[in-house]
């Protein structure tokens, strides 16, 4: 091995170890049950297992942190991505949107599952059963129409 090439190697290895010090924060808000998306009266409970199984980890304040969530730079990523999932929408804080609010988000839920966009498919190629199929499509957007 040439000595650029050990350098190199001895570079990446102290930056991805250093890496490990910054690790983001990995903690759930408390959630008051009554405010969830599964709570709210007229909910079908189709609709409420759906998210739980597909959205949840990204879209409420019922994440698993899996194993590789405290692993740098992966950890960053997964923090990054449940905080801004859950600012653009929180099944966990259902209650807190207007009913107009509500709709507008199950209809932006139900375009964005008909065209693949949620849930993010590099998150599907590590949680596979969090895949939607044409009928959980179906139920978000069932629940969309007035």
């Amino acid at each position: 091995m040439s000595n650029r090439l050990r350098q190199a190697a001895v570079a990446v290895v102290i930056l991805f170890a250093g890496a490990q010090l910054f690790s983001p924060d990995r903690t759930n808000p408390p959630t008051d049950p009554s405010r969830t998306l599964a709570a709210h009266a007229g909910t079908p409970t189709g609709l409420a297992a759906v998210v739980h199984r597909s959205c949840g980890d990204c879209h409420s304040n019922a994440t698993t942190w899996p194993w590789y969530a405290k692993i740098a730079p992966l950890s960053w990523a997964m923090a990054y991505g449940v905080k801004s999932g859950r600012k653009a929408l929180n099944f966990s804080e259902w209650a807190g949107y207007s009913p107009e609010q509500q709709r507008s988000l199950l209809t932006a839920s139900c375009s964005d599952a008909s065209h693949g966009k949620m849930p993010d498919g590099f998150w599907t190629f590590l949680h596979p059963d969090a895949r939607l199929d044409a009928r959980d499509i179906e139920t978000i957007c069932a629940a969309a129409r007035p």
